[in-house]
């Protein structure tokens, strides 16, 4: 290391994270996720009925929204009632994406499920944390399917999870929070499934451009990184 980081990480630890299930009485599948001091809220709504574009296709569909609430960060920031930033637009469809890559529609049957990620406090990798959470969540929605009898089994193949990896001060960093996250060389998403499969890598040089060398860092931060968030997911679900 040729820093110390803000919070005396090591370049390849996580912020301490938790995943809380079943937060909501009320949705079919909850979860809270704390990534340091980032937290959102997932909900995840099983909806009986389709976009009329997908119907009497007999496989279903899931979607999401992203949201940051007015006080998630230092100053308010204004409510997107009637239209979304297109940064919270990219997001949601990022997550959505990313839960739609591990799930087999086929088995969902003829229904949707919509999963909200609510940000009740930002510190960096929201992105991250609200992918992260919203498979705990369509996870749980799942499981209820099947103890209702309304699907033999869960249609989840495998996990999911994101990992934000960076390179600050020349060094490659895992999991920035938001002080980091701002003043990065390189700022980089990576979404992964638990077979280790990728679903979306979101890379940008905002310094110096970065090479070979520094990318495939970058991945091995991630890939440990998500295997950890893994585990974390298991636990929650168990």
């Amino acid at each position: 290391m040729s820093f110390t980081r803000i919070d005396n990480r090591s370049f390849d630890e996580l912020r301490k994270t938790k995943i809380t299930p079943n937060i909501s009485p009320y949705a079919e599948g909850s979860a809270l996720i704390e990534v340091g001091g980032t937290k959102v809220l997932c909900m995840a709504s099983v909806e009986e009925k389709l976009p009329h574009w997908l119907r009497n296709q007999g496989k279903g569909w899931v979607t999401a929204e992203y949201a940051m609430l007015p006080r998630a960060t230092h100053t308010r920031v204004r409510r997107e009632n009637l239209r979304p930033s297109g940064r919270t637009m990219e997001i949601q469809r990022l997550i959505g994406r990313s839960l739609r890559a591990v799930v087999d529609m086929k088995k969902l049957g003829e229904r949707q499920i919509y999963v909200d990620c609510d940000v009740i406090q930002a510190d960096g990798g929201t992105r991250c944390a609200s992918i992260t959470g919203a498979y705990v969540a369509l996870n749980l929605a799942c499981k209820k399917l099947v103890s209702k009898g309304k699907i033999s089994g869960s249609p989840v193949l495998s996990e999911v999870a994101a990992i934000s990896v960076g390179i600050v001060e020349g060094t490659p960093v895992a999991d920035l929070k938001y002080e980091e996250d701002s003043t990065a060389d390189v700022d980089m998403n990576i979404v992964c499934t638990g077979t280790g499969k990728f679903i979306e890598i979101q890379g940008t040089a905002e310094q110096e451009p970065f090479d070979r060398e520094q990318m495939d860092s970058m991945f091995a931060l991630a890939e440990k990184g998500v295997n950890e968030l893994f585990e974390i997911q298991r636990m929650a679900l168990n």
